[in-house]
């Protein structure tokens, strides 16, 4: 079950972080604003699987404590903590060295949801199979 937690959150943030950098380049072609200096590829990647495998580990937690309504729980609060991080692209002060700020939440805002997205997709992948009684 560990195992399975570890690379759901693992392959979750990968996935993610795939999308992000394909995200960037669209946005780049289609804007042309640069903000490399601000979100390079090795910042998505890690960020994305930092926060997919904090995920996984506070799903593992939720597990061990709710067993019956964990994926509730867990999934109301990463949809939660998700729109609650919108703020930091948001309220963030660029360098004055970078042109067109004002595009920055356009790039940053919808990549915030990318991790919570990646894992909900995958998730039925990582579900154990249920045998369905038959009477």
């Amino acid at each position: 079950m560990q195992k399975k937690i570890f690379y759901h959150g693992l392959s979750a943030g990968l996935f993610s972080a795939l999308a992000c950098i394909i995200y960037n380049q669209v946005y780049f072609f289609a804007t042309e604003a640069d903000f490399s200096k601000v979100l390079n590829t090795v910042s998505l990647i890690a960020v994305n699987l930092g926060a997919c495998l904090v995920a996984s580990l506070g799903y593992w937690l939720i597990t061990k404590w709710l067993h019956k309504n964990a994926d509730i729980f867990f999934n109301f609060s990463f949809t939660i903590l998700s729109f609650a991080s919108v703020i930091l692209p948001i309220s963030l002060s660029l360098p004055l060295d970078i042109q067109y700020p004002e595009l920055f939440p356009g790039l940053a805002v919808p990549m915030h949801f990318f991790p919570a997205l990646a894992w909900f997709t995958l998730a039925p992948l990582f579900k154990e199979t249920m045998k369905i009684k038959t009477f």
